[in-house]
């Protein structure tokens, strides 16, 4: 009997998760069962997450500093909540997330986690019907472009900061930090008035020690993407909202139809002088 199954014989007799095993490189994940090889702690593939229900990754070896955050759904809202725990009773970052369709625009964000051993906590709190699939990984992490870190603009305590984004842009950059400073932020996407089509209310109690990045999709037309500073005006923050990916076939001048020519309907001859 190999090491795989002997684990999976021994979860199913004491009943405990897999979070129980630590991997050979020093970090473990709690995840649902899986079998055979997909036991192994350290893989990155989804998590179901029921509503209402919890899930944590911890990662005890010092060397990760820093994990990368995916949630989605089939189409359905997505509401979670995400914690950062490193040490007993201290929760240095948190955040709450919502997404109206969390097939169409998947969240994606970096988290810092210096100073192992680390633990995120990921909550479902929407209602049983809205599952979410999550990923928690340290491998192959977006990092910000130099022009993302060179467009910091400074918000003041209590501002805001809008930036419109072209059809062409499929996805965007956002970064925030402080000097050190506590971070207190909102972040959210538009596409037309009023019509938040995510939203991310976040905390860090360093903003330069924890950062925070995250990747927004913004697909069609009309995207706006609103950078709050929710903290007192004694707690200034820096902001980059740049776009991350280009749509190259709108971009290159793709043409519906296969022709140049831009055929107007109606009496077009009405109005012309005879």
């Amino acid at each position: 009997m190999n090491s795989a199954m002997l684990r999976a014989v021994l979860i199913l007799a004491l009943g405990v998760t897999t979070s129980a095993f630590q991997a050979s490189s020093g970090w473990t994940r709690s995840t649902q069962l899986k079998m055979g090889a997909q036991l192994d702690a350290g893989e990155t593939d989804s998590v179901l997450v029921q509503g209402g229900s919890l899930r944590t990754w911890s990662y005890r070896s010092p060397l990760v500093e820093q994990v990368q955050v995916v949630l989605s759904t089939e189409g359905r809202p997505l509401d979670a909540d995400i914690e950062l725990w490193h040490g007993p009773d201290n929760t240095p970052l948190k955040m709450r997330v919502y997404v109206e369709n969390g097939q169409l625009r998947p969240f994606s964000a970096v988290i810092e986690t210096p100073r192992g051993p680390n633990t995120v906590a990921i909550r479902n709190i929407g209602q049983i019907e809205f599952p979410l699939a999550a990923d928690v990984f340290a491998s192959d992490i977006e990092e910000p472009s130099a022009d993302c870190i060179a467009a910091a603009m400074t918000i003041q305590g209590g501002a805001l900061r809008t930036e419109a984004f072209d059809p062409l842009v499929d996805s965007v950059q956002v970064l925030l930090k402080t000097d050190g400073r506590p971070l207190n932020a909102r972040v959210e996407l538009l596409q037309g008035p009023n019509n938040n089509k995510q939203v991310v209310e976040l905390y860090t109690e360093d903003g330069l020690d924890r950062p925070f990045f995250c990747i927004l999709e913004t697909p069609g037309s009309g995207n706006v993407v609103r950078i709050v500073n929710t903290a007192p005006v004694e707690f200034p923050m820096t902001a980059s909202v740049v776009p991350h990916s280009i749509n190259e076939a709108m971009a290159s001048g793709a043409l519906i139809g296969g022709t140049g020519d831009v055929v107007l309907g109606g009496d077009i001859g009405r109005f012309q002088a005879s």
